[in-house]
């Protein structure tokens, strides 16, 4: 089976030494998990943007220091908002629709998990204000528990995972969360404290975005490297599905 090439695109539009540091751990992610990772560049016309689209097998939407543009979901902004990154929500509306469409496999890292349920018609809460410190940086790998919901797929990964703890451990760089899920979408993890949304999934055979950052836990966390890698094996797998569930 050949390597399958996973779209990733760039952070951020305006910050190029983030791009440069944060793009390399989710590159890296996929390459040891035997993909191959292909930048999206955010300032790319969307007709070469589609051309990437057309040669990919996976979609893979990381994190950003951006926020989600509220008025998507019909809220104003809330002054404790990242300013939305127009460039970074073009792209990623882009891969979301390919990646629904045709049933590619799709995995959401912190702000990518919030772009894919905003697409869904979902909504976000702009800024968390509850006892868990959902922001204590990429340097803290074990910042809170979360409580996973059995029988999900995320649940099937935990559990595949030798020495995978219940609740699980993860770190946490977001001060926005999943509000009300996406259609199609489901919530499948809470924090353990304060129930925000964690996890989410979708009824395709590999949709799911974490509100933490496996990328980088990949050395140090089986559970990190079992995402990266039934998502890289899901995407090798994909053949074409046009008209199934998820078509707009």
């Amino acid at each position: 089976m050949s390597k399958p090439r996973i779209l990733i695109p760039e952070p951020t539009s305006n910050d190029p030494e983030y791009n440069q540091r944060g793009w390399q751990q989710y590159a890296a992610a996929v390459e040891q998990s035997g993909g191959i990772p292909v930048p999206v560049p955010l300032h790319a016309s969307q007709e070469e943007q589609a051309r990437l689209i057309a040669g990919a097998q996976g979609v893979l939407l990381p994190g950003s220091h951006a926020d989600v543009n509220p008025e998507k979901w019909n809220e104003p902004f809330n002054p404790k908002s990242a300013p939305a990154d127009p460039l970074r929500e073009a792209a990623d509306e882009l891969l979301l629709q390919d990646a629904f469409n045709l049933q590619k496999p799709l995995f959401g890292i912190c702000y990518g998990m919030q772009s894919m349920n905003v697409w869904r018609g979902g909504s976000l809460i702009q800024h968390l204000e509850t006892s868990v410190n959902h922001t204590p940086g990429r340097h803290i790998a074990e910042a809170h528990s979360i409580e996973v919901t059995p029988g999900s797929l995320l649940a099937h990964f935990a559990e595949s995972v030798e020495s995978a703890a219940s609740p699980v451990l993860v770190n946490s760089s977001h001060h926005q969360a999943v509000a009300r899920v996406g259609d199609q979408l489901q919530p499948v993890a809470i924090s353990a404290a304060d129930g925000t949304i964690e996890a989410i999934e979708g009824s395709a055979p590999f949709v799911l975005g974490v509100q933490w950052h496996p990328e980088r836990t990949f050395d140090s966390s089986p559970l990190s490297r079992e995402l990266f890698r039934a998502f890289v094996e899901a995407a090798a797998a994909w053949k074409p599905q046009p008209n199934g569930p998820g078509d707009e």
